[in-house]
């Protein structure tokens, strides 16, 4: 997968960087930060061009501390970029997976890797003194011990980071678009083998046996069932007649699919045919606006102008936002979603290579909750849809 994402991502090759060097200066730049220092695994996979380390891939506690991985960029130097890692993790530059000019794998827990950074930036000529950090995956010892040097000033990176990950490459965009595909299929297949009597529990180790059988890891699912709103797994028992929500993120390489889907035990009545086909015409008329150079809140305003005209105004839950490496990420539609953020992009542009999560529920009194969630990528000439099967009721094969 490196050598794929490498070859493939627009913008600077500079040195192997698989990311567009000038893009980041750029934004470091006009963020005023000198250097960077990246300690999320979503964004240390995403700058070295899709490493991520196999042996701290679910868990990073380990002995009396915690996997830190440490990307350090200087404005304007490649040549000078370096990853510092665990100890165990010689093995993965060993077999060429790790592309900075400086690497050292030595580190076990959180101050020897803050301290080998320290070491790093030191060395490094021009300016250092104003370094960027994420300040919510940087640990509290780590940052301490950088905030008491003298000459530096810590700034947040993550803006900056967002934004170069903003628009995808055709390699990233191929790997949301497997996600999403995966994801849908084994919430097909899981809604195959729904029965009266199973507990929603139960429909959830079949989605995640599903998810995994796909190559996925599977990361959650939200599952609604017969007329409550309750969108925990538990030990409440399916019935004839109950509709099931499934709304699951399953990560392919990094990348997150995130859909939802409905299924029935039995045939679902003309009620909940139009319920659905009601949430359909949110997400429909949501997606038409999509293409490059149209607002990102021209994507909100399309779905709200559905929600305001409809009887379950009241009722219903629509927004609509940039996905990826993570759920919530550029571009940042609104300000008014679950996630709160600035709504940033509502009045930018938006470009080719983009990937929005658009999704709707509506939440009845009487008939449950019904939700549909896509993923659109903004191409060329407009948008595409991974994943887009599964729209109507999915009736359970043993209902």
């Amino acid at each position: 997968m490196k050598n794929e994402f490498v070859n493939d991502l627009r913008g600077s090759k500079q040195l192997g960087a698989p990311f567009d060097t000038g893009k980041l200066d750029r934004l470091m730049d006009e963020a005023g930060i000198d250097v960077i220092v990246a300690t999320s695994r979503h964004n240390v996979q995403y700058l070295l061009g899709g490493y991520r380390f196999f042996f701290f891939d679910v868990m990073e506690a380990i002995g009396t501390s915690r996997y830190l991985p440490a990307f350090i960029y200087q404005k304007g130097r490649p040549e000078s970029a370096a990853y510092i890692g665990n100890r165990m993790e010689a093995f993965e530059h060993e077999n060429g997976s790790i592309w900075t000019p400086v690497v050292k794998t030595a580190t076990w827990g959180t101050l020897d890797t803050i301290g080998a950074v320290i070491d790093h930036v030191r060395k490094l000529g021009g300016d250092t003194g104003r370094i960027g950090i994420e300040t919510g995956f940087l640990p509290s010892d780590a940052k301490d011990v950088l905030a008491r040097l003298d000459g530096i000033e810590l700034r947040d990176a993550h803006f900056v980071l967002e934004r170069l990950r903003a628009v995808k490459s055709h390699a990233e965009i191929d790997l949301i678009r497997q996600a999403s595909e995966r994801v849908v299929d084994a919430m097909g297949a899981t809604f195959g083998v729904c029965g009266a009597g199973m507990t929603k529990q139960d429909i959830v180790q079949n989605l995640k046996r599903e998810e995994q059988e796909r190559d996925l890891v599977f990361e959650y699912c939200l599952i609604a069932a017969g007329t409550s709103h309750n969108r925990a797994p538990s030990g409440q028992r399916l019935a004839l007649g109950d509709v099931i929500s499934l709304d699951s993120g399953g990560n392919y390489r990094g990348y997150i699919g995130d859909l939802s889907r409905m299924g029935i035990i039995g045939e679902p009545d003309a009620e909940l045919i139009e319920l659905l086909q009601e949430v359909e015409a949110i997400q429909q008329s949501a997606r038409r606006p999509i293409k490059p150079g149209v607002s990102g809140g021209d994507i909100i305003a399309a779905g709200m102008s559905v929600v305001e005209s409809s009887p379950h105004r009241d009722v219903l839950d629509f927004t609509a936002h940039g996905i990826g490496l993570v759920s919530h990420e550029a571009p940042r539609l609104t300000a008014n979603g679950p996630v709160p953020y600035p709504a940033f992009d509502a009045d930018r542009p938006l470009e080719e290579g983009m990937v929005i999560s658009i999704e709707t529920a509506l939440l009845h009194p009487r008939r449950g909750y019904i939700k549909l969630e896509d993923t659109l990528i903004v191409t060329a000439d407009g948008w595409e849809a991974p994943g887009d099967v599964r729209r109507g009721w999915t009736v359970a094969l043993s209902g």
